[in-house]
């Protein structure tokens, strides 16, 4: 009987981390170059789609010419985000995808830094970019 249960209880986990990305689907108009898991993307419109293995995300660019994909970590706010948006650390002129929050949820996906954005950290602070997103 607790072997059932135990398997139901991760059951449940797997099932609601599987839909947890999936539903997010983006479009937004970036307008500096970004990046992403360590991929450098240029300025343009893209779309951000949850995957369905689990927390992945992918950032394409419209014209299919660029694209990353990364592992969101969940995040929640307080708050509900009123609009979907992105949201970049900015380092000099060194921008980084940090967060996508949905219109109507208080839950988002956090990137995590990697080696590059960890450097640039250590020597200054970073500042908050907000980029409005469109639904898809």
């Amino acid at each position: 009987m607790k072997k059932h249960i135990l398997f139901l209880g991760l059951s449940m986990l797997l099932i609601g981390s599987l839909a947890y990305a999936r539903d997010l689907n983006l479009k937004v108009n970036v307008p500096f170059d970004f990046v992403v898991n360590g991929a450098t993307l240029p300025s343009g419109e893209y779309t951000v789609q949850g995957l369905a293995l689990g927390n992945a995300i992918s950032i394409r660019k419209a014209d299919q010419t660029a694209k990353a994909l990364a592992l969101g970590i969940r995040c929640e706010s307080r708050e509900t985000s009123e609009k979907s948006k992105l949201v970049f650390h900015r380092y000099g002129n060194r921008y980084f995808l940090a967060q996508i929050w949905m219109a109507g949820d208080n839950t988002g996906h956090a990137l995590p830094k990697g080696r590059l954005e960890n450097e640039m950290a250590q020597n200054r602070s970073a500042e908050e970019v907000v980029l409005l997103a469109a639904l898809r």
